[in-house]
């Protein structure tokens, strides 16, 4: 695991699987509160979390979630008492496919023979508006819409850090790729939007592959753009995994997206868990 401090209020881990990110993500004041953006995966990595945000002042009383792929959720390992908040639609995913997250943790651990102390436990969580603000003390971050990979997602953008949290676009180690809930012209839109955003950014987290320079971002975002508008895939990562993506995106090039079930549909497991005291929710109109 590496672990990159980007400003003194945001640092950022890296996983030795898959590259894949977290963000510990501060608030002003004496004793400022925090959170974890999505998660490492190794229980190493998480106990390494843990013990990076107590040593480093990171009070971490909240979780959120950029999409509801299993190996962003693993956060509540880290810290268990924290509620989890996530986009409304990747609650209404996870209330639908109760139990997915958990089995595909345990495919994976049986595959590569992971130990883990405790099983995951997401307990209840709290949907966010998506597009929406997050207040945290003084500080206020921008919640954008980052369907296309998957049917949901968010990505933040934190000012007064500069720095914007992407979830699984702009990897510069894999190519961009949707399940059925997605598609080519949802992960396009959200290209579009992220456009609008990284250049006022100095750096952008990245679910895989780690913290990057706005230059790098907007290098990856312009070939992925080409690419999904019928260009040669970009050379990134194994080759052997990049082609097996490339395959599977042809066979969906044109495929459309599988509605989501609408959250008001389904039966949440209790009152969600409130955002921590500092961390305001609320929706916001992105015009």
């Amino acid at each position: 695991m590496r672990a990159l401090s980007l400003h003194p209020d945001v640092i950022v881990v890296t996983s030795s699987v898959w590259q894949t990110s977290a963000t510990l993500v501060r608030g002003p004041g004496e004793q400022p509160e925090a959170f974890l953006v999505d998660s490492p995966v190794l229980p190493v990595e998480l106990d390494a979390v843990t013990n990076l945000a107590q040593s480093g002042g990171f009070d971490v009383n909240g979780l959120l979630a950029t999409h509801a792929d299993w190996d962003h959720l693993l956060g509540r390992q880290a810290f268990p008492e924290a509620p989890l908040g996530v986009d409304e639609r990747s609650a209404a995913r996870l209330q639908s496919r109760i139990g997915e997250p958990q089995r595909k943790l345990r495919e994976f651990d049986q595959q590569w023979y992971v130990e883990r102390a405790v099983p995951l436990a997401l307990g209840e969580f709290q949907p966010l508006p998506v597009p929406g603000r997050l207040e945290l003390g003084e500080h206020e971050a921008e919640v954008h819409d980052g369907a296309g990979h998957t049917g949901d997602g968010l990505v933040l953008w934190l000012p007064w850090a500069r720095t914007l949290i992407v979830g699984d676009y702009l990897s510069p180690v894999e190519l961009p790729s949707w399940d059925e809930h997605g598609s080519r012209e949802m992960y396009r839109a959200t290209l579009d939007r992220l456009a609008l955003l990284v250049p006022e950014a100095r750096w952008v987290v990245v679910g895989h592959g780690g913290a990057v320079g706005s230059d790098e971002a907007l290098r990856v975002l312009d070939e992925d753009r080409d690419y999904l508008a019928g260009g040669e895939p970009p050379s990134r990562g194994p080759r052997s995994v990049a082609k097996a993506q490339h395959a599977a995106n042809l066979a969906a090039w044109d495929s459309t997206a599988v509605p989501l079930p609408e959250l008001a549909e389904l039966a949440l497991p209790g009152a969600p868990a409130a955002p921590p005291a500092d961390l305001d929710v609320r929706p916001h109109d992105p015009s």
